[in-house]
This record gives structure tokens, C-alpha cells and sequence, in this order.
């Protein structure tokens, strides 16, 4: 797994937080940076977790960590302590404010030029919640964090042409979702995804297609008015800005392959309808992106896998994946 652009200055600088510590992201990022040199070598890499439980959980897939440190600069370590000792597999809420404290770090170093990129492995949004933190998820979190007014999410698969599913909604009951759907939000949704796309992933011309929100886009208008009075006037308008925006499309069609092999993104109107058949196409590959931060920000599109966590059984494609994303898109910025 390589990143397409080449470098031209410094090596970048990527940060990557190892989420919650009962969970699997402090072994899966073990993992992948065993062969960090092999696969990014002009990156550089700050782990953004606790001393002792990387040590541990590093032995439970067979990676040396100190050794790994010892190379050089290519991995280093940015030690942050545990609230309280973790065990595999048992939720703490005594880490929850460790969880965001590696997160903060992270970007604030990127904020100030510290890191290129962050990679986030996966955290436990209960913990977090349970330590008397209101915590949404990641995206909300970077948004809030960072003084973003709108950010996207958007996950992808791999490959030469992947499938990536944007959201016009993200973490809201399905009952509020028509309600949060507006020409406004929706036009800058649209404005972001078309620039991420270009600064970020090197498309000069991307094309999204848009789901409509109701089933059969609505039948013109017999099962909804949002299609008729919110998406389309939506695209017509960032139409007019030169944004190749097409539909509304009835979702329960629209992920064919005669629609998306011209598509560069696909917008979805809430969560469950566009994630799960990117999820069912991609999972162990597939990845997270936050689009319009000032920041770049990746994440795995799995959960903390409790069940496997000090097992040695958890894969790491979905972290190397989201680390070569980081990669490519934080020279893509470099070069302009």
C-alpha cells in the first residue's frame, strides 16, 4: 500500500491517536507501523497513547514496540498517561478523559503545523459520556474543536477508483433527519465535498451524485416534498457555481454500477441509508474522512472490537488504509 503523490519537502508528519485503550486501536496501530518505513517512507509518525499499554499490547501481535521506537525517528512516541490501568475488553470511565486528552493533543498539533495529518484508531463513545463528557463521536468533536461551522463525513473504500458515500446528516435520529435537511446545509455540503475532493484527492472534476431522501426519490412528490422542495433546488443552485452535482436518485438503485463508475462521491440524506453498502463492500479496508476541517483527519470505519482487543486476532487493513489516506492527502495539500 503506497500513496500516489510524491513528496517534495520535509517528511510529513502524522499523527496518530490510539483511541480507547480497552478496545483495539493501541495493537492495531502496533500493527501497521511495524512496517511503517515499507509502506510510507516519507512519513513520519507520533503516537499519541500510553507508554506501558502500547508495550503490552504491541507483544500481543508480535511487534517489538521498544525495538520499533529504536529505529529512529520514522516512529516515535508521545506518552500520555492512563487515567486508570486498562484491561482488554473492559470499558473504564476512569479513561474517558484520557481518550479525549490524546485526541486534543492531536489536534492542536495540527492546528499548529506540528502534524500534517491526524489518524484517529477507534474510541468508545459511552466511556467518554459515562465520565461526564457529552461526547457525540469524532466528527462533532474535530468540528467543535477546531471552530468548523460545517464539516462532512464521508467514508471510502481502496483501490484505483473507490467508492466513497458522503452524509448530509451524521449522528441524528432518523425522526429529525427531514428536519435537518435544508437548501442552505445542503449547498454547503455539496460546496465541501467538491473542494476536499480537489485539494485533498486530486480530482479536478468531481461528480457526486445525490440520494433523494425518500423511497423512489419521492415519486414526485406522492411520498415526500423534500426531494422537490430541498434537494433539487439544492443542485440546481451549486449547479450554477460549476459543481457537478447530479439527482436526487432513489437510494435503493442508485449504489448499481452503471450509476457509479462516473461517480467520484456519493451523497446520502442520513447515516443508515448510504453507510451500510459501503460497509458491506469495503469493511476491513474501508475508511472515515472529515471533510472541511482546516485539518486532515482519517479513522478506521470500525468500531473498538472489545471481543478482540489483547486477542492478536484484530486486523489492521482498515488503520493502513486510513494512514495512506492520510499520506496521500496531506501531500496532495503540499503540492497545492
Amino acid at each position: 500500500m503506497t500513496s500516489a503523490a510524491q513528496p517534495t519537502h520535509r517528511p510529513l508528519q502524522i499523527a496518530i491517536t490510539t483511541g480507547e485503550p480497552a478496545g483495539v486501536g493501541p495493537e492495531l496501530t502496533a500493527q501497521a507501523l511495524a512496517g511503517a518505513a515499507a509502506h510510507w517512507p516519507h512519513a513520519q509518525f507520533t503516537v499519541l497513547g500510553d507508554a506501558q499499554l502500547l508495550a503490552e499490547r504491541a507483544r500481543a501481535v508480535g511487534v517489538d514496540w521498544a525495538a520499533l521506537l529504536a529505529q529512529g525517528p520514522r516512529v516515535r512516541l508521545e506518552p500520555h498517561p492512563l487515567g486508570a490501568p486498562a484491561q482488554a475488553g473492559k470499558l473504564d470511565a476512569a479513561n474517558g478523559r484520557y481518550v479525549l486528552d490524546l485526541l486534543d493533543a492531536a489536534i492542536d498539533g495540527a492546528v499548529a503545523g506540528k502534524f500534517d495529518a491526524i489518524v484517529t484508531a477507534p474510541l468508545q463513545k459511552s466511556t467518554i459520556n459515562d465520565a461526564g463528557v457529552p461526547f457525540t463521536g469524532h466528527t462533532e468533536y474535530l468540528a467543535e474543536r477546531t471552530h468548523t461551522p460545517r464539516v462532512v463525513m464521508m467514508l471510502a473504500g481502496t483501490g484505483k477508483r473507490p467508492l466513497r458515500v458522503a452524509l448530509a446528516t451524521t449522528h441524528l435520529p432518523l425522526k429529525d433527519v427531514s428536519a435537518a435537511l435544508t437548501i442552505e446545509s445542503l449547498v454547503a455540503t455539496l460546496r465541501i465535498i467538491d473542494h476536499d475532493l480537489r485539494h485533498h484527492f486530486g480530482l479536478p472534476a468531481p461528480r457526486i451524485l445525490v440520494t433523494g431522501l425518500n423511497p423512489h426519490a419521492g415519486e414526485n412528490g406522492y411520498l415526500g416534498r423534500e426531494e422537490i422542495d430541498v434537494i433539487t433546488p439544492a443542485l440546481q443552485q451549486v449547479n450554477g457555481e460549476g459543481i457537478d452535482a447530479r439527482g436526487p436518485y432513489p437510494a435503493d438503485t442508485l449504489f448499481q454500477p452503471r450509476y457509479l463508475e462516473e461517480a467520484d462521491c456519493v451523497l446520502a440524506m442520513f447515516h443508515d441509508q448510504g453507510l451500510p453498502v459501503l460497509k458491506f463492500a469495503t469493511f476491513g479496508e474501508g475508511i472515515n474522512v472529515t471533510l472541511g476541517l482546516p485539518i486532515i483527519r482519517t479513522s478506521v470505519d470500525h468500531g473498538t472490537a472489545l471481543d478482540l482487543a489483547g486477542t492478536g486476532r484484530a486486523d489492521a487493513g482498515s488503520l493502513m488504509a486510513a494512514i495512506d489516506t492520510a499520506v496521500s492527502m496531506a501531500q496532495h495539500r503540499r503540492a497545492g
